[in-house]
């Protein structure tokens, strides 16, 4: 019988190894991952409950986190959460494409042309700094109490924020890229889809971000002004809700499902996508 060679054995404990690492690498990930925000999450319950117990305030101005569960249990049994949670998000994720084939074309236009930049570059940084709030009132005085409304608060929140993250990263495009693209025959349109837009890929993608933050914003802000029986239930009217019966509980519960739906968009959609592009134009690098 042929003994193994030692070069052998060293190979095979260290092939062992190997896969014993990248089976404990997807948990650790997971560990890293998820265990700060739970530390987070459970720093600020404590502190809440602390205060709470300690009475600084009645207990209907300021309920602990277990009235908060219970509200929101109750409100979920009437099925007001998930009805709420899901026109919300439609309506959001809507208004959020409508602004990206808006924001996108425009931003394209005012990146590569230095008299429209010149023109309307500052009133695109002016619209993304005016708070959203501010539109819903001649929105309703325009439109009525209607989808329009919130529609309209959306993408005079989002688009400006779309448009100027694409002229970053438009910005920051060498200029030896449209060159050598100009050698190979790519001009004018095929220029900016073949070009342009995938090296301002970085800059774009953060620019889609920010828009989706300032679309989730502009829509709450104007589901807690504009409510009426024919809009439906969102989160913001029942947000209105708990204001108009002093119910503080389910105020809390729902700023904490607007606050949780709005971070979990962006993290199952948006952090991927972006981790994916700055991998992709070498600006990050692979986790091990």
């Amino acid at each position: 019988m042929a003994r193994p060679e030692p070069n052998g054995l060293a190979r095979l404990e260290a092939g062992l190894d190997l896969l014993s690492g990248a089976r404990a690498a997807p948990r650790r990930r997971l560990r890293q991952l998820l265990l700060p925000p739970l530390v987070a999450i459970a720093v600020v319950l404590l502190g809440w409950q602390g205060l709470y117990l300690a009475g600084v305030q009645p207990d209907w101005v300021l309920p602990g986190p277990g009235e908060v569960w219970h509200s929101l249990a109750t409100a979920a049994g009437r099925g007001e959460v998930w009805s709420s949670i899901g026109n919300s998000l439609s309506r959001g994720a809507l208004g959020f494409l409508v602004s990206v084939l808006i924001g996108t074309p425009l931003g394209v236009v005012v990146g590569r042309s230095q008299p429209v930049r010149t023109a309307v570059g500052p009133i695109l940084s002016g619209l993304q700094n005016l708070p959203s709030v501010a539109w819903v009132p001649p929105a309703v005085i325009f439109f009525g109490v209607t989808p329009a409304t919130i529609y309209t608060v959306i993408l005079l929140g989002a688009v400006p924020s779309i448009a100027n993250g694409l002229v970053s990263g438009l910005d920051q495009v060498p200029p030896l890229y449209l060159k050598v693209g100009r050698n190979l025959g790519a001009k004018g349109f095929s220029a900016v889809v073949h070009v342009l837009l995938p090296a301002a890929l970085p800059g774009y993608v953060a620019g889609l971000k920010q828009g989706w933050a300032f679309a989730w914003r502009s829509l709450m802000a104007a589901e807690i002004i504009a409510t009426s029986a024919s809009l439906g239930h969102g989160l913001g009217q029942l947000l209105k809700q708990a204001q108009d019966t002093n119910d503080m509980a389910l105020a809390f519960g729902t700023i904490a499902l607007v606050l949780v739906v709005g971070i979990g968009v962006n993290q199952l959609v948006f952090a991927p996508v972006e981790r994916h592009v700055l991998r992709a134009h070498g600006l990050a690098r692979k986790r091990p």
